[in-house]
């Protein structure tokens, strides 16, 4: 039992070094040697838990990720108001570390760079399961129907990554900080966008034509 919380504390150590030195540098320019040191562990314990410096990389991409990705297996989605939710759940992961939206970008921006695959992988997952979200708010009428799943993720994506990605623009521009209340406060007014975008147009009752 002791053992196996000493395994998970080194291997918890070790993805989060590998984020602070990816985060910060290269990844070319990155060693295991120096994200062993940083982890206070030594370099043997990367190939042990993830093969190579490229799987401890995608093991790093995943950890960040999957709190957001599991989402769309739960019940947060089962109506147009969990957008909400889930944006403030993405503004919180991702406020813990502001970088990681850009470092996901640097490594799509590389045709073959370390870890492309993967992270396409990671967003195909996360287009299928919200194609299924969007089938069943649709078959449930809790959505229109002529919604595109690929436009509304878009979308969606567009509305999660700008603010993190400006981060520092924009609280420069209004002269104060995108703190937890702020992030809260456009969570909610985006997730409002949302739902009265997506909800179902009724139909109009005769006698009101008239």
């Amino acid at each position: 039992m002791e053992t196996s919380k000493v395994t998970e504390s080194l291997r918890s150590r070790l993805i989060k070094a590998a984020l602070d030195c990816f985060l910060a540098d290269d990844y070319h320019s990155v060693t295991t040697r120096r994200i062993a040191e940083c982890a206070g562990a030594n370099v043997s314990m990367i190939r042990y838990y993830f093969g190579s410096k490229e799987g401890l990389y995608e093991e790093m991409i995943r950890e960040s990720l999957s709190p957001l990705l599991d989402v769309l297996d739960g019940p947060l989605l089962a109506s147009t108001a969990g957008f909400a939710e889930f944006l403030s759940l993405y503004y919180r992961t991702m406020s813990a570390r502001p970088e990681f939206p850009k470092l996901i970008l640097k490594v799509l921006a590389l045709h073959h760079g370390p870890g492309r695959r993967f992270i396409h992988q990671l967003l195909e997952r996360g287009r299928t399961r919200s194609a299924l979200k969007v089938a069943d708010l649709k078959s449930q009428g809790k959505m229109a129907t002529n919604i595109d799943p690929d436009i509304l993720r878009l979308a969606f994506v567009s509305l999660a990554m700008t603010p993190m990605l400006l981060k520092d623009i924009f609280e420069e521009q209004m002269e104060r900080p995108m703190d937890d209340v702020f992030l809260e406060s456009l969570a909610s007014f985006n997730g409002r966008l949302f739902s009265a975008g997506l909800a179902p147009v009724l139909p109009t009752c005769l006698g009101e034509a008239e």
